[in-house]
């Protein structure tokens, strides 16, 4: 099921990402943070944005969130969704639930556009993107450097909403999902719970 992740959850969490760091091109960091290091970071999206965990008999299979794509204040109603989940969960419909209920959420924020950014060899991802409703924009070529190769970057990106003047900048996700009956309300809207 899905919920709201937790900072204890961050152990579990690292568990999952740890393999894409170590093994694959689906991200470009180079080392594994540290526990430590990791939970500052999750404390400091969390802030703002949702992260979301698929939680089965106390074990996380997968985990989604969103952070904020570039830093001044113009792009706010921007949002970089990022997902990861363990091997057994691919190809179970995971990630596409995870997916719906975070820019369910996002959207409920205020945001306008969300950004993936998929390494060009990571076929998967981008054929789960265009699934989700997100086009190619932009293609950087052999800009990022691992495992001893250049790779390339898609750029890829989804409306979820247009307002010609925004009302005030994007709103705390916490807000939105004030407790377990908000987070159960957008889930009974979107039939995943």
């Amino acid at each position: 099921m899905i919920r709201i992740a937790l900072p204890e959850d961050v152990p579990q969490i690292l568990e999952v990402y740890a393999p894409y760091i170590m093994t694959s091109i689906a991200t470009f960091e180079y080392d594994v943070p540290c526990k430590k290091d990791f939970l500052q970071r999750f404390l400091k999206i969390t802030a703002q944005f949702p992260w979301l965990v698929w939680e089965e008999d106390g074990q996380i299979l997968g985990y989604a969130y969103a952070s904020a794509p570039f830093e001044r204040p113009a792009y706010s109603w921007c949002a970089e969704p990022s997902i990861y989940l363990c091997p057994q969960a691919k190809g179970t419909g995971i990630a596409r639930k995870l997916y719906d209920a975070l820019e369910k959420i996002l959207l409920r924020q205020g945001y306008q556009v969300l950004y993936a950014l998929i390494t060009s060899e990571n076929f998967a991802s981008r054929r789960f993107h265009e699934k989700c409703g997100y086009t190619q924009t932009a293609e950087f070529a052999s800009c990022g450097y691992k495992f001893d190769r250049w790779l390339g970057l898609i750029w890829m990106e989804k409306r979820l909403n247009f307002v010609e003047n925004p009302r005030g900048f994007p709103t705390p996700w916490m807000s939105i999902v004030q407790n377990t009956e908000n987070m159960t309300d957008i889930l009974d809207n979107l039939s995943l719970s």
